[in-house]
């Protein structure tokens, strides 16, 4: 009986480690990945290049271009729409090649305020 338990109790921590991993929740993220919003450019910056976004993204004149070149995005979407693809691009558009990040919320600030300082150079 006690190895029942033992088994059913590793395999509810081995699916609320899996949902962990590929779902987690915002308080979680924005616990574990807190960043700094003291220069908010700067932080922004470091997570474009953590993040690879040049990769695929032009972004200040340099980077890839196999996903929209970022130049004036601050000035066509709203915070707001940035805030939620940068959350969950999925949800803005099904079958994205964008992957999602799960960047917390001031993260999520801090590349704004980049992309905000690259459209006003």
């Amino acid at each position: 009986m006690g190895r029942k338990f033992l088994w059913l109790f590793l395999a509810m921590l081995a699916v609320a480690a899996l949902w962990m991993a590929l779902a987690p929740p915002r308080p979680l993220l924005n616990a574990v990945k807190r960043v700094d919003l003291g220069n908010p450019v700067a932080a922004g910056a470091e997570r474009v290049a953590r993040y690879g976004c040049r990769r695929c993204h032009r972004i200040g004149g340099q980077g890839g271009l196999t996903a929209p070149d970022l130049a004036g995005v601050t000035q066509r979407r709203s915070a707001g729409e940035l805030r939620a693809w940068l959350m969950d691009p999925e949800a803005m558009r099904s079958g994205t090649a964008m992957p999602n990040f799960h960047l917390s919320d001031s993260e999520i600030e801090a590349i704004i305020a980049y992309l905000r300082d690259q459209d006003e150079r």
